[in-house]
C-alpha cells in the first residue's frame, strides 16, 4: 500500500509542477508578440488572454487538487471498503450489485463536478466575455447530459456483467466486442440523435461558402452527409468547426461563431485540415489503435481482476468484483500518466500532417495561418506555454509554431511561383 500511495503523490506532484512551470513560462513571455501575429494581436489583447489562461489554470489546479483529496479519501482513507460493504448490503445480486455500485460512482462524481462547472462557466466564461448561456439552460444541459450518460452507463454495466456470469473464463473477448460495437454505434448515433438534443443545426446560411465546401470535399474524395451551421453562440463565443460521425452520417458542423468571425478561404483552409485526418488514415489509426488497447485492457484485466493480492495493493484484505474494478482503473491511470506524452507526440504528429495537407489541398497556407492567428486571438488562447508542458501535454503543436512552419510555405510556394514565371 504504501509504494502504491508513494507513488500515486509522486504522480501527482509531477502534474502540479508541470502546471506551475506553465504559468511561471506565461508569467514571463505573456507580454512578447510572437513572430507573424504581428498587427492582428495587439498588447492589450495579449494582456487579457494572459490573464484568462492563469485564471482558468489556477483554477484548474485548486480543481485537481479538490477532486484528488476525494480520491485520496476514496481509496486510501476506507470509502472504498464501507460503499463496498454498503451496496453489497443494498443490492447482493452480481448484476444489480454492479449496476448500483458503478452508477453510484458515476452520479457522485457528476455532483462534485457541478460547483467547478458552474464556477468556470458563470464566473470565469463570464469575466473574459465567453459565456452566453443562462443557468437554465445550463441546468437543462447537465440534466440531459446526466440522463443520457446513465442510460447508457447502466446499459453497458447489465450488458458487460452479465457476459462475466455466463462466461467467467472467456469474459474478456466477450466485454471487448461489446465496448467496440458500443463505441462504434454511439459514433453512429450521436450526430443524428444525442448532438440534437444540446443545439440545433441547420444548413450553412452562406451559400456560396457552403457550395465552396462541397467543391472542397470533392476534391478530396470524401462523402460528407451535410455541411451543417450549429447554435453555439447560446451557449459560448468559442468557435470552433469540427467533422462528426462516420460512414453515411458523416457530416461537417460549423460553429455560427466560427462562421462570423472567419472569411471562406480561411474557413475552407480549416475544413481542408479537418478533412486531412480522414485522408490521411488518422481517424482510421486512432480507430483501430483505442480498440486494440482495449482488447489488451480487457484481458489484462481478467488475469489481474483474480489475483488475490489486488485488495492488499490498497491495504484492503477482501474486495468484491466490483471494487476490484475500481483498484484496477486507479492503477490503469496510473500507468497511463505515464503513456501520456507519447499520446500526445503522436497526436501532434497527426496534425502537422493535417495541416501540409491543408496547404497543398486549399493551395493556401496562409489562409489556414490567418484563420489560425484569429482564432487564437478570439478565443484568448496561449501563445507562450512551456515547451515542457506542452510536450507532455498538448496534443496539438504550438500555434505560434504551426503558423511559422505554414508562413514558410507560402513564402516556399510564392517563390516557386516566381521562378516558374521567371523562366
Amino acid at each position: 500500500m504504501k509504494w502504491i500511495f508513494f507513488f500515486y503523490l509522486l504522480t501527482l506532484g509531477f502534474r502540479f509542477l508541470l502546471r506551475w512551470l506553465n504559468l511561471r513560462h506565461l508569467e514571463r513571455h505573456g507580454a512578447e508578440i510572437p513572430p507573424g501575429f504581428e498587427g492582428a494581436i495587439d498588447g492589450q489583447t495579449l494582456s487579457r488572454s494572459s490573464a484568462y489562461i492563469r485564471a482558468l489554470s489556477r483554477f484548474g489546479l485548486w480543481q485537481m487538487l479538490a477532486g484528488n483529496l476525494v480520491l485520496l479519501a476514496f481509496l486510501f482513507g476506507g470509502g472504498l471498503a464501507l460503499y463496498d460493504r454498503w451496496i453489497a448490503a443494498l443490492a447482493p445480486s452480481f448484476v444489480g450489485g454492479g449496476v448500483v455500485f458503478f452508477l453510484g460512482l458515476q452520479l457522485s462524481a457528476t455532483v462534485l463536478s457541478l460547483p467547478f462547472s458552474f464556477y468556470r462557466t458563470f464566473v470565469l466564461e463570464e469575466r473574459y466575455g465567453f459565456n452566453a448561456t443562462t443557468v437554465r439552460l445550463w441546468l437543462a444541459d447537465f440534466l440531459k447530459s446526466t440522463l443520457i450518460s446513465v442510460v447508457i452507463l447502466g446499459g453497458m454495466t447489465v450488458a458487460a456483467l452479465a457476459l462475466i456470469a455466463a462466461s467467467p473464463q472467456r469474459w474478456w473477448l466477450a466485454v471487448w466486442i461489446l465496448f467496440t460495437l458500443t463505441s462504434l454505434f454511439l459514433i453512429f448515433l450521436s450526430p443524428v440523435l444525442i448532438e440534437p438534443l444540446f443545439f440545433k443545426f441547420e444548413t450553412v446560411q452562406r451559400e456560396p461558402l457552403r457550395q465552396k465546401i462541397e467543391g472542397l470535399m470533392r476534391r478530396t474524395g470524401l462523402r460528407v452527409s451535410r455541411v451543417l451551421q450549429v447554435d453555439a453562440s447560446r451557449r459560448s463565443r468559442h468557435s470552433n468547426a469540427y467533422f462528426t460521425g462516420i460512414g453515411r452520417v458523416k457530416r461537417i458542423v460549423l460553429f455560427d461563431t466560427l462562421v462570423e468571425e472567419l472569411d471562406d478561404d480561411e474557413i475552407l483552409a480549416i475544413l481542408a485540415h479537418e478533412a486531412g485526418h480522414w485522408r490521411l488514415g488518422h481517424i482510421r489509426k486512432r480507430l483501430l489503435g483505442g480498440a486494440l488497447l482495449s482488447l489488451a485492457v480487457c484481458y489484462g484485466s481478467f488475469l489481474l481482476l483474480g489475483w488475490k493480492g489486488l485488495p492488499g495493493l490498497l491495504g484492503l484484505e477482501q474486495a468484491s468484483f466490483f471494487a476490484r474494478v475500481v483498484i484496477l482503473g486507479f492503477l490503469a491511470r496510473l500507468g497511463a500518466f505515464f503513456l501520456t506524452p507519447a499520446e500526445s507526440y503522436l497526436s501532434r504528429r497527426h496534425e502537422r500532417q493535417a495541416d501540409d495537407y491543408a496547404a497543398v489541398l486549399s493551395q493556401n497556407p496562409g489562409a489556414l495561418a490567418s484563420g489560425l492567428i484569429k482564432l487564437s486571438r478570439n478565443n484568448l488562447a496561449n501563445l507562450h506555454p512551456h515547451p515542457l508542458y506542452s510536450a507532455f501535454y498538448d496534443s496539438h503543436p504550438p500555434v505560434v509554431q504551426r503558423v511559422a512552419q505554414l508562413g514558410a510555405t507560402a513564402k516556399g510556394r510564392r517563390a516557386s511561383r516566381k521562378m516558374k514565371g521567371g523562366k
